[in-house]
């Protein structure tokens, strides 16, 4: 079942928040990623880190947003929070889909929220968050470039959890520059930039791997020798993408960097053609 999104009213802004509805009601497999659990629950980990660090990024841009006075960039953060706030939600449905197949969540969200949130955030300056939230979505939008370039979504994963995590990388492209464009307007700083990226590799590695690490604690008969069988089967396929994180990482650290740089616009634009023309629309705007 494909998707339903909200097309974009006779006035179109260019970054847009979507209504969807994804058909977690009709059955996603226990095992949706290449029937592996280890490729399914390192997806479901950073499924599960999703929501709660939307919501910092929102918080993290929203600080600023009264020092924008470039109408364009205003827009553009309007946009950018509708989508991350939906993203949030849709992500927080597959949580339930998780709890009906038997696994505890709500464990790892408890220590994510009490740790990260409760206790990392406050030690930071807003400027340092806002700065972490930039290196996150440059991160995002290149795991959303390799999501689209590789296809290994549409090869080898269930169609719900398919059309969810195409819909969020095609997003994650159109307003891959806001935060970073609010940054520079506040604090262009180079050095703050890269003590971002510092700050957001290491939060969302660690709580990546404590997620999967949690989830496949609670896999019953877990076999080693099975998980790194399909360790090598998913670096075969290129799920891990370690070469493309490296390529982000340089690319990055560019004193001249700019994320509208990377030619991939297209690929949210043409993902987006195809599903409207696939779909009915249930409402106008958004």
């Amino acid at each position: 079942m494909t998707p339903t999104p909200t097309l974009p009213s006779t006035t179109v802004r260019r970054i847009q928040a979507r209504k969807m509805a994804f058909p977690f009601a009709d059955g996603v497999p226990r095992h949706w990623f290449a029937g592996s659990v280890f490729a399914t629950q390192m997806a479901n980990g950073l499924n599960l880190v999703f929501p709660l660090g939307e919501r910092f990024f929102v918080r993290s841009v929203r600080h600023f947003a009264d020092q924008i006075d470039d109408p364009q960039l205003q827009e553009d953060i309007r946009g950018f929070m509708g989508q991350e706030v939906r993203h949030g939600m849709e992500h927080e449905h597959f949580f339930e889909v998780l709890e009906a197949q038997g696994f505890d969540v709500k464990r790892f969200l408890r220590i994510y929220e009490r740790l990260a949130f409760g206790y990392i955030e406050p030690l930071t300056t807003p400027k340092l968050r806002l700065a972490a939230t930039v290196a996150l979505e440059h991160l995002t939008a290149s795991f959303a470039e390799r999501a689209f370039a590789s296809g290994v979504l549409e090869k080898h994963v269930h169609p719900t959890m398919r059309d969810l995590l195409l819909w969020h990388a095609a997003e994650e492209i159109e307003h891959k520059a806001v935060a970073f464009d609010v940054l520079r307007k506040v604090a262009p700083s180079y050095g703050l930039r890269v003590a971002g990226l510092v700050v957001a590799t290491s939060t969302l590695v660690g709580f990546w791997m404590l997620a999967t690490a949690m989830l496949l604690a609670q896999e019953k008969d877990l076999d080693f020798r099975r998980l790194a069988k399909e360790r090598r089967e998913a670096k075969a396929r290129g799920q891990l993408g370690l070469g493309d994180i490296a390529r982000a990482f340089r690319t990055y650290l560019r004193r001249d960097f700019h994320p509208n740089d990377e030619d991939n616009a297209w690929m949210a634009r043409s993902y987006f053609e195809k599903l409207a023309a696939a779909a009915t629309p249930v409402s106008a705007g958004a």
